[in-house]
């Protein structure tokens, strides 16, 4: 599986962005989809799941409220909404891959996508 992660950008505070997470290869339809966070100088963070057959769906808790995780028309991908986004939401986003839930266990990664958001 190859993911492609895009749709970042530079926002004010308050805005809003589309990440998209395309999967390409043959997805396993029992495996999750996560996407992570890691802003400079910090750990990388979990921030949503989705399973990729489902409509079930995970959150950390800094994002609840503000992000959705979804599915769309194109049956490979996977997006995630951002809105009323934060400066402390900049960071190189990540979609991942695998098995495990919520968060997955050794996964295949996406390339990363930059947000920045400007207070």
């Amino acid at each position: 599986v190859q993911l492609q992660a895009f749709g970042g950008g530079l926002v004010q505070a308050g805005g809003s962005l589309r990440l998209s997470c395309a999967a390409s290869g043959r997805p396993f339809s029992s495996h999750t989809m996560n996407w992570f966070r890691q802003a400079p100088g910090k750990e990388r963070e979990f921030v949503a799941a989705i399973r990729w057959s489902s409509s079930s769906t995970y959150y950390a808790d800094s994002v609840k409220g503000r992000f959705t995780i979804s599915r769309g028309d194109a049956r490979n991908t996977r997006y995630l909404q951002m809105n009323n986004l934060r400066p402390e939401d900049t960071a190189v986003y990540y979609c991942a891959f695998g098995n495990g839930w919520p968060q997955v266990r050794n996964p295949y990664w996406g390339q990363g996508t930059q947000v920045t958001v400007s207070s």
